[in-house]
């Protein structure tokens, strides 16, 4: 990235942070943690529950079928 790019990229980054209220530091930090979050790796579901979904998941898919 060339210096002008990232001189673009803070100036926009200082302006959607002024529009939300925060300060450029702030607004910086929340995006780095809300990416962190994201990249975060997904818990497990717990197998039983994921079954009885199912379960009833066909049921309904059943139910809603023409005679």
């Amino acid at each position: 990235m060339s210096n002008q790019d990232k001189q673009g990229k803070q100036a926009y980054e200082a302006r959607r942070a002024a529009k939300a209220g925060m300060s450029l530091d702030h607004w910086l930090a929340r995006k780095a943690d809300a990416r962190k979050i994201a990249s975060a790796p997904a818990a497990q579901p717990n197998p039983v529950l994921t079954q009885v979904r199912s379960v009833w998941r066909r049921l309904l898919d059943r139910a809603h079928r023409p005679l």
